[in-house]
């Protein structure tokens, strides 16, 4: 597959997020098998569910980039060679990885591979690029902590195939690159092997030695404080930017997110990229619809991260760690009658008679219908639709296709 300018990088944590982020407009897609990457939260692919997104990827020109990026200790090398091997077999494109004895696994075990150093590796400076270079590694992760003229400085200093990589879009870690040690120091889950308790969200106020049991909040406010919490980062109207840099690869977090959220970032991102390379004037009389739409997904309040500036408190929120949710999953779209104009959805949240909803298109702009009538798998009218995964069909005059997704706004 010939490489475009730039790559839409996007996360799968489940093979259905993994048809929706390909059908959405991804280029490449990372994905956890049971073992090695650092989301162990997530659903994360059997052998047999990975080796059906493989294929599914591949037949619509996806990449597909399995993640292998924990810290070893001794115990985790055992069977990681036969674990490399299989999933090469299997077809994945690259393998995604930190720890340099790892690295070394994976040189020897699919030399044919290639391996992209992950974030974690802590890449900050062109020196410790080249070294990943000068070993074999065919792309460089960038640590979260750069600026657009550091990442610049790095890209210069390296051999034109040596691709690098970014984060554009997502959640982020107080930590330095995902180092965290929080999780496992509180709760004995280490952040490092994928099990992160997220302790960065929670809510902290100070307690002195000698007055045990007296909580002082570190603000003025009842609710404590949230010293560590990140807002997320958002640098949808920043692709000039991204692209000028040298970044080849933009890279969404969210292996842990909702088929909706992938599928509303993805094509917000999709659009965007695809627009500014094809008409930069175009793109700059559109900065703030692709900002709206991308804000449709479940966030956190936005940053620019460490891109323009090293953050300040305008880049923390103190006060919160709740999400910005301005439209629920409703459903999925399974089915479309052209003739009785009918379209079938798998409720994922409640909506009901009377509801204007959107469904959202991997091709085109999304639909806004307002259901005046509705029925259930049996044919009997309904009002509302509250039981999970309940089938529920009502009209729409405009075609669909599938799959796509159903959303509705929140009220203010």
């Amino acid at each position: 597959m010939k490489k475009k300018k730039v790559e839409l990088l996007a996360p799968a944590g489940s093979l259905e997020t993994l048809k929706i982020a390909v059908l959405y407009g991804a280029d490449a897609v990372y994905m956890g098998g049971g073992s090695y990457g650092l989301r162990a939260k997530a659903k994360n692919f059997t052998p047999d569910e990975m080796r059906e997104g493989i294929k599914f990827a591949h037949d619509h020109n996806v990449q597909v980039y399995v993640t292998a990026n924990i810290f070893a200790h001794n115990d985790d090398f055992e069977g990681m060679k036969e674990y490399f091997m299989e999933i090469e077999e299997m077809g994945a494109d690259a393998i995604i990885v930190a720890d340099p004895g790892v690295f070394a696994i994976a040189k020897e075990a699919v030399p044919n591979m290639e391996i992209h150093i992950s974030t974690q590796a802590n890449n900050t400076n062109y020196h410790t690029a080249k070294f990943w270079a000068a070993q074999g590694a065919q792309r460089i992760v960038l640590a979260r902590e750069l600026s657009f003229p550091e990442i610049k400085t790095i890209h210069d200093h390296l051999p034109e195939s040596i691709e690098l990589e970014a984060f554009v879009h997502g959640a982020m870690c107080m930590a330095y690159s995902g180092r965290c040690l929080l999780s496992n120091y509180m709760t004995n889950r280490d952040a490092n092997h994928g099990e992160c308790a997220q302790p960065c969200r929670w809510k902290y106020h100070v307690v002195e030695e000698t007055r045990p049991g007296e909580y002082m909040p570190v603000e003025e406010n009842e609710r404590g404080t949230y010293i560590y919490n990140s807002r997320d980062l958002c640098m949808i109207e920043y692709i000039p930017e991204l692209v000028e840099s040298g970044i080849y690869s933009f890279k969404i977090e969210g292996r842990m997110k909702t088929p909706l959220y992938a599928a509303t970032v993805i094509k917000a991102y999709r659009e965007a990229i695809d627009t500014y390379l094809e008409n930069p004037e175009a793109f700059e009389a559109k900065r703030g619809y692709f900002l709206q739409e991308v804000g449709k997904a479940s966030h956190r309040e936005f940053s620019t991260g460490f891109y323009e500036h090293k953050p300040t408190s305008e880049d923390q929120t103190y006060t919160h760690n709740s999400y910005v949710r301005n439209y629920d999953f409703s459903g999925m779209v399974i089915d479309y009658d052209k003739e009785t104009q009918m379209v079938t959805i798998e409720q994922r949240r409640k909506f009901s008679v009377g509801d204007t909803v959107e469904i959202l298109l991997p091709d085109r702009p999304f639909i806004s219908v307002k259901i005046e009538e509705m029925w259930d798998e049996e044919g009997n009218t309904i009002e509302s639709a509250p039981h999970p995964l309940q089938i529920v069909k009502f009209k729409v005059e405009e075609e669909i296709s599938v799959p796509a997704l159903l959303r509705k706004e929140q009220p203010l």
